[in-house]
């Protein structure tokens, strides 16, 4: 019955895609993802029900909206489908486990913390600092009834004390290489990486360094950046922590074998 998981999951995503478009709108500007409702941003008039329905509604409106004609950002329908497609391939990694929603969490805040920090370089502390205790909560859930043991909730609190303390460390030495908010994200990242073993927080790290380094050195190359343009580095972060997820005991083991420690 995995099918029925990931097509749940993906539609779930759909409507969790067109909440995340509320929260990278509103977040950055102080205002309540809650009230009022979803409204045009040209004309301020409230969009109707029938023209909110995830990506659907902007296809039937071929992207326009309804009240005065202007359009609508392609990015809408893309955050709500990605948001889909990413729910869909974790509920087909994970299948009926445990973890699978401290992922689907961890896979939400990560495009709206994406898309946020490329708008306005900012990583909001609304968003990372409940993370914590949301991270913390849905993982400690993760281990119960399963082969998880405390040690692992443990290494998750270690996991993310120890990349958070190295981050600020790298900020004092380098402050404006980065910024607190990065700091703050990592600790939350540590944790899920933490959880999962020591060889995903190793290569989780290390490639959202990397990652950042060569398409920083490539934008540098096309002189679309110079050596003072301010990058964001929290999309790096969070795609080096998907690689320590996904891949990272792997690569970890690999090391390991080549090294001949494994």
């Amino acid at each position: 019955m995995t099918w029925l998981l990931v097509v749940t999951a993906a539609v779930g995503g759909l409507a969790v895609g067109s909440f995340l478009n509320v929260v990278i709108w509103r977040v950055p500007r102080g205002e309540s993802v809650v009230r009022p409702r979803s409204a045009c941003p040209a004309c301020g008039q409230f969009i109707a029900s029938r023209d909110n329905v995830p990506v659907l509604g902007w296809l039937l409106l071929r992207g326009r909206a309804r009240c005065c004609g202007s359009p609508i950002s392609p990015r809408y329908p893309l955050v709500e489908a990605a948001t889909a497609v990413a729910f869909g391939l974790l509920a087909a990694w994970l299948g009926w486990s445990a973890a699978l929603p401290a992922f689907l969490y961890l896979a939400a805040v990560s495009i709206a913390l994406t898309l946020i920090d490329m708008d306005v370089r900012r990583l909001p502390d609304v968003i990372v600092l409940p993370s914590y205790p949301v991270a913390g909560l849905l993982l400690l859930v993760a281990t119960w009834g399963t082969d998880r043991t405390a040690g692992d909730v443990l290494r998750a609190v270690g996991g993310g004390a120890t990349l958070w303390a190295f981050y600020f460390a790298l900020l004092l030495v380098y402050p404006s290489g980065m910024g607190f908010g990065d700091v703050k994200l990592a600790g939350v990242l540590g944790m899920y990486l933490g959880w999962l073993g020591w060889g995903q927080v190793i290569v989780g790290g290390f490639t959202g360094f990397l990652y950042g380094g060569l398409l920083g050195g490539a934008l540098m190359l096309a002189r679309v950046v110079n050596r003072k343009s301010m990058i964001p580095f929290g999309p790096f972060m969070l795609a080096g922590a998907w690689t320590g997820i996904l891949v990272g005991g792997t690569i970890a083991h690999w090391y390991l074998q080549g090294m001949g420690l494994s």
